[in-house]
Formats: structure tokens, C-alpha cells, sequence
């Protein structure tokens, strides 16, 4: 049996944790930042656990994490 592919996008926009969840980043904080206020943009900064209505999509694009 071939190894699986792990998906390309998925490999840089998920991380792993040590629990086995997934993190990713916030949309939003890329452009258009001047009327962002600052405090929601440091909250954009954070990373945050991917929910757990996809965390099995997720798991499934990355076989091998």
C-alpha cells in the first residue's frame, strides 16, 4: 500500500499540540489594519485550537502529524 499525501495548504496552517488538538491562526490580519483597533489586532496575533466540528477534517489532511 503508497504512503498517504499529507495536504500542502494544511501543512503550513496547522500545528499540532502536545494533546493531539490542532492550532491555527486568526483571519483578519493581514490588510486593511488602520481601522482595526489595536487591541483587536494583538487578539489576531494569538493562535487558537481549531474547532471540534473540523478537528476531524483536519486530522484526515494530515495523516502523519
Amino acid at each position: 500500500m503508497p504512503k498517504m499525501k499529507s495536504h500542502s495548504g494544511a501543512k503550513k496552517r496547522f500545528k499540532k499540540t502536545g494533546s493531539g488538538k490542532f492550532m491555527r491562526k486568526k483571519a483578519g490580519k493581514a490588510h486593511i489594519l488602520t481601522k482595526k483597533t489595536s487591541r483587536k489586532k494583538r487578539k489576531l496575533g494569538k493562535a487558537t485550537k481549531v474547532d471540534k466540528t473540523q478537528q476531524k477534517d483536519v486530522e484526515q489532511m494530515l495523516p502523519y502529524s
